[in-house]
């Protein structure tokens, strides 16, 4: 008995040893059996019109994000803000612009908007970003591209939740050199995280966009957590530049000229169901040209204006590609969920409009000669017509509340997403974040801790087929930048588009039915369009939108600030030449008095 128990205690170290060892063994194949948080990359296109990837009809090459699109979900009837930084403000917080900071661009902001609460211009501290939340919930974060929320102490991705960055606090910039692509910009600003740098001599931007977020994560001593990735593109903000060896595959594309083009992504929409059979393509915009009205020369240096477009695009699409074969490389492609979209639809403006433009472009060292056009040290942008034919089947472009500048493309592909799937329910960017959240398994707070709440809403049931809409019928749903503005409620939209392409009155459409808002109901259903001008009258009141002066024109204020900031650069050069010649004529009479 003795015996025994002696030598049950003498084993007992062991026997405790091998029960440890047994349990890390099942805790272990436990931990393998149960997948991790997934991997988040969004990415962001910069003025990418609804059809312009290849997946929606487009004619550039992008093969990686039409795989994307093939192995998951596309939405086709997807909105977003006018503008890039209240796009970017909401798809990041997943709360209404007017919130947020950012509820239009400082550039277009009129004097007496200036400073006003609310229009600050950078993202404020009542919002939480979609980094953050994630940060909190043990991911890692980067950033790479166009930030456009403010670079101050305060301000950079590095105080909103992002532990890399590597970002442009401009609204835009040269995609080869730092250098401004505007008269009313200084020098671009770029940070690595929170200190000012300059740029590599080799830079491009899709290109050295993608390396730097590779560089970010292969550095991380924290690379096994779970991370989450946006990649600002710059592509295809003006100025529109590429690569010579990607231009030269859409030599001829656009020869045909925009009315062409029009058609043809309008029976494209038709065919990939975009838009119903029955719709109807409207008039382009009244101040437009026509492609038959320009000389010849005209029409070869605007086809590759559009030729350098899609070359943009396509060299983009190559550098996400690039991103994921690395992913693939380190075994986490598998475990990533790919969120792809626009900020809002294609550039419409044609800079060379503005007074004095010439002589700036030539002054900073830009050129516009045909054979170079896109290449390094070259201006180029697609202009009016040719963003109005990229918009089609819809209205307007950017800046602008109709479908043309608000409908744009929006792509949820990867882990555990469903795939080969469309989706037309309306949906909007500030649903973007709580997506996410849903996505990656985080709790979402109805409320930041300072009470602003999600505008927008979880599109994961209708990912999922849960669900066939997120928004009810009746549920009004506003949309405001720089006086242009919109709000939507089942199938119908009323709309106002201000100068100077619109005249500044509100139309009903139903969307439904004319997608490309051709026919007006608002006399044919005044109690309808009575009842929607109401629910905008509340939603400016809820989200405090300060009106614009009936006058109010963004184009005409960009003008005065150029204006404004020119005399301020020579008003001291013409004070000096005016002394000169003031002490030149004094000397001169001194002398016929000594003489």
């Amino acid at each position: 008995m003795y015996a025994l128990s002696y030598s049950a205690k003498k084993n007992k170290p062991i026997s405790l040893l091998l029960l440890l060892f047994g349990l890390l063994i099942t805790i272990q194949l436990a931990a393998d059996t149960i997948p991790s948080k997934p991997n988040i990359v969004l990415i962001l296109v910069d003025d990418a019109a609804l059809m312009d990837f290849g997946a929606y009809g487009g004619e550039a090459a992008t093969p990686n994000i039409d795989r994307l699109a093939k192995e998951g979900t596309m939405f086709t009837n997807y909105h977003t803000s006018p503008s890039c930084a209240p796009s970017r403000a909401m798809l990041l917080t997943g709360c209404d612009s007017h919130l947020t900071g950012v509820p239009n661009l400082p550039l277009f902001l009129p004097p007496d908007q200036v400073g006003q609460p609310g229009y600050e211009g950078i993202l404020n501290d009542k919002v939480k970003t979609v980094a953050t939340r994630l940060k909190q919930n043990g991911y890692r974060t980067y950033i790479t591209g166009k930030w456009h929320l403010g670079h101050t102490e305060k301000t950079l991705p590095n105080k909103r939740g992002f532990d890399r960055s590597y970002i442009l606090g401009a609204s835009g910039a040269d995609n080869y050199e730092q250098k401004a692509y505007l008269p009313t910009q200084d020098k671009p600003k770029w940070f690595e995280d929170d200190k000012p740098i300059s740029l590599p001599e080799d830079f491009y931007s899709s290109r050295n966009l993608v390396d730097k977020m590779m560089e970010f994560m292969e550095e991380d001593p924290n690379k096994q957590d779970p991370f989450f990735a946006y990649l600002a593109f710059q592509a295809i903000h003006i100025p529109v530049q590429a690569p010579k060896e990607f231009i030269q595959k859409y030599d001829g594309v656009y020869d045909e000229g925009w009315d062409i083009l029009r058609q043809k992504r309008f029976e494209k929409a038709k065919a990939l169901n975009l838009v119903p059979a029955t719709a109807e393509m409207g008039d382009m915009l009244a101040p437009l040209k026509t492609w038959d009205s320009l000389s010849p020369e005209d029409k070869k240096r605007k086809a590759k204006g559009m030729a350098v477009n899609a070359a943009m695009l396509e060299a983009m699409d190559f550098h996400i590609g690039r991103y994921m074969d690395y992913l693939k490389q380190q075994g986490r492609l598998e475990n990533t969920v790919f969120v792809i979209t626009s900020d809002n639809g294609p550039e419409g403006s044609d800079p060379s409009l503005v007074p004095g433009m010439s002589l700036w472009l030539k002054s900073v060292g830009y050129h516009t000669d045909y054979e170079k056009l896109g290449e390094k040290g070259s201006w180029n942008f697609i202009g009016p017509e040719f963003a109005s034919a990229a918009a089609g089947p819809s209205a307007f472009f950017k800046f602008y509340a109709g479908e043309g500048g608000l409908r744009v493309p929006l792509i949820i592909s990867g882990a555990n997403m469903p795939s080969g799937q469309t989706k037309n329910a309306l949906t909007f960017v500030t649903d973007v974040t709580p997506t996410i959240l849903d996505i990656v398994g985080v709790a979402k707070a109805s409320k930041d801790i300072t009470g602003i709440p999600f505008t927008g809403r979880s599109l994961f049931p209708l990912l999922n087929n849960q669900v066939d809409h997120i928004y009810n019928a009746n549920e009004p749903i506003g949309i405001e930048a720089a006086g242009h503005a919109a709000l939507f409620k089942g199938n119908n939209k009323i709309v106002r588009n201000g100068p100077p392409y619109g005249d500044g009155e509100w139309r009903l459409y139903n969307l439904q039915d004319d997608p490309g808002e051709t026919k007006n109901l608002a006399a044919s259903a005044p109690q309808l369009f009575e009842e929607m001008m109401g629910d905008y009258k509340d939603y400016t009141a809820k989200f405090k939108v300060l009106a614009m002066a009936p006058d109010y024109d963004l184009m005409k204020e960009v003008q005065r600030k150029f204006i404004v900031k020119t005399w301020g650069k020579i008003k001291p050069w013409l004070l000096g030449l005016g002394l000169l010649l003031l002490f030149l004529v004094i000397r001169r009479r001194r002398n016929r008095l000594i003489h």
